[in-house]
């Protein structure tokens, strides 16, 4: 038993060493921290007057990418470490933020409560660990002789334990007293219940601002200070850079497919001669994911995967294998676990079409051509000068940050996070080696992030105004022709004003309804209206509605009681979590936040250049 015991003690401390200890234990022995001019005094960020170190934010996020990419079973993308790193910030700001609220409320926790909660509150990890289960179930027993053993205390799992749950637990009574009130009342969960289930049919006659144009040339200067004056806090945006990127493609020929098709043919045959599909699959397969999955592909419907991979899998019947089938993403050996109805449960192998060796020989000489004329360049003119030496075609760009950046019809990784990375105008990058194509690109212009001013916004800004200016104009329209509406037809009065009847079939107060929109005033007004009732004027943000409702259906009580309790633990559950989550908000909100990462990390750039 303790030999078992021992054995899941390595899967819980990697777990430890990752959720709690991984930053701090990095930085003694990354080599980084006597590097200037990061050393460990620098700081990374300044919460309340409150110092993070750089180190622990820049090794936590590597501990978390390490997880990730354990996950993933390949190498991060600049993008996903981008997305990573933000997320290490976050969480290290956010434990700040709350450890200082701790303080100012007096949460303490006590040894014995970290004992008791040990004992009988182990974490998910614990729980989901085959070697403190029994027959698929968590076994309390297991664990808690577990913690009673020699092993625990020499490997540091007790003590990390301990760790863990003098965070967690002040944690806890945090969140508790924050939303310990949450409650829902029973009308408050019928008024949901409705929102989902009553239903409703509508005709309308719409006014949009299809003119707009006209009425934006007409804008002043004055109106636009004046309303962005007053709505300037809706104006703030990612940042956006403008890039040129240049690229070489790693095209396979016809020779390369049928090689591939020949390696697929010889993994189809090995199977064929009683090789286990899911052996091969871990051995062969080149999609990492289901790879290491043993080619398990999960089950569900018609439509998960491209029409060529579909129409090849439902042609065959359970437990039978494919011949390989051609994809964009190269030769599948698919095979067949089980079908019930339209769901089939799925096993594949991919054999990617890649270059051969010669002709990736070829490929890799221009790419080190690229990457040595303009590669991590700081002029902006070594790029156009390798782009127009080796005719490589300049295509540029836009990016936002946060987002992947899209060049030639697909997405390529890593440029959008290089580009808000502290890189300045007229930088290049070095070059990226992504699995169809080698690039390169070169920064711009660059737009920082946050509130934007006026001259940047301005279009949006008259854009805006203009809308208004021309549902102002139809307002008497609409009047006029609510008003006949409602004394003959909703379709006398449109034909009197030229104007069409459209409709709306059934739906609820939270769906999209075309032609009207959603979680506006006018879907509302579909569900307060007698049915055959002509409406008001209805003004939404984009247009002015006259409504009629021709059928309205009610939800059904007796339903409603039938799940009320399920629905009222629900509803109890997610507004705890968006107090929760308004409650950290509003720490932030109103934290004094100095974030240093974007000159710190500009800083090393220049000084490995």
């Amino acid at each position: 038993m303790l030999q078992n015991m021992r054995s899941a003690a390595k899967y819980i401390w990697i777990f430890i060493f990752i959720a709690f200890v991984g930053g701090f234990l990095l930085a003694e022995t990354s080599g980084l921290l006597g590097r200037a001019p990061v050393t460990t005094s620098t700081v990374v960020a300044t919460v309340n007057g409150e110092d993070i170190p750089y180190m622990v934010w820049a090794n936590t996020s590597a501990a978390l990418a390490q997880q990730q990419e354990q996950q993933m079973g390949r190498g991060l993308t600049l993008d996903e470490r981008a997305e990573v790193d933000q997320r290490a910030f976050d969480q290290l700001v956010n434990d700040v933020l709350l450890r200082q609220e701790y303080e100012k409320r007096g949460i303490r926790v006590t040894d014995d409560e970290v004992v008791q909660t040990a004992k009988f509150a182990p974490p998910p990890q614990f729980r989901s660990n085959p070697e403190f289960q029994t027959d698929g179930q968590f076994d309390m027993a297991k664990y808690q002789r577990f913690l009673a053993s020699p092993a625990a205390r020499q490997q540091g799992i007790l003590a990390q334990l301990e760790q863990y749950y003098r965070t967690e637990i002040p944690k806890e009574k945090l969140f508790t007293q924050v939303a310990a009130d949450a409650y829902v009342s029973d009308a408050r969960l019928w008024q949901m219940y409705q929102d989902r289930n009553d239903s409703a049919a509508v005709s309308f006659i719409s006014w949009v601002p299809s003119d707009a144009d006209t009425y934006a040339k007409q804008v002043t200067d004055a109106e636009l200070q004046q309303y962005y004056a007053a709505h300037a806090k809706e104006f703030d945006r990612p940042g956006r850079a403008v890039l040129s990127v240049v690229s070489i493609p790693r095209t396979p020929t016809a020779a390369d497919s049928a090689d591939a098709l020949k390696r697929a043919l010889a993994l189809r045959e090995e199977i064929v001669k009683g090789a286990k599909f899911d052996d091969v699959a871990r051995r062969a397969s080149d999609d990492t994911v289901s790879g290491a999955l043993g080619g398990d592909l999960g089950s569900g419907p018609k439509g998960r995967f491209v029409k060529e991979f579909d129409d090849a899998a439902y042609r065959l019947a359970p437990g039978q294998l494919s011949a390989p089938v051609r994809t964009s993403f190269g030769w599948h050996l698919i095979k067949v676990d089980s079908r019930k109805g339209d769901t089939l449960a799925l096993h594949h192998i991919l054999v990617k079409i890649k270059q051969s060796d010669s002709s990736a020989v070829k490929t890799d000489r221009l790419a080190d051509d690229l990457a040595r004329s303009a590669g991590g360049a700081l002029e902006s003119a070594k790029f156009d000068s390798a782009a127009k030496k080796m005719g490589l075609l300049v295509t540029q760009i836009e990016v936002t940050e946060g987002q992947p950046a899209q060049y030639l019809g697909q997405m390529a990784p890593s440029v959008s996070a290089w580009a808000f990375s502290g890189v300045h105008p007229g930088e290049s990058s070095d070059l990226f080696d992504e699995e169809g194509m080698y690039y390169l690109a070169r920064l711009d212009s660059l737009r920082e992030g946050g509130v934007q001013p006026l001259d940047v916004v301005k279009d949006e800004v008259r854009e805006r105004i203009a809308t208004t200016k021309s549902l102002d104009a139809k307002l008497g329209d609409a009047q006029r022709t609510a008003t006949l509406a409602a004394t003959s037809s909703l379709e006398a009065a449109a034909k009197a004003a030229g104007r069409a009847v459209q409709t709306a079939p059934m739906f609820n107060r939270v769906g999209f309804v075309m032609g009207m929109g959603q979680l506006n005033q006018a879907v509302g007004a579909a569900f307060a209206l007698p049915v055959g009732a002509i409406s008001a004027p209805v003004r939404t943000d984009n247009g002015i509605f006259v409504i009629r409702v021709d059928k309205r259906v009610a939800a059904d009580r007796t339903k409603f009681e039938a799940q009320k309790g399920d629905q009222r633990q629900q509803a109890v559950n997610a507004m705890r979590d968006a107090r929760v989550q308004a409650f950290v908000g509003a720490l932030r909100k109103d934290a004094k936040i100095e974030d240093r990462r974007k000159k710190i990390q500009a800083s090393l750039r220049r000084q490995s250049t």
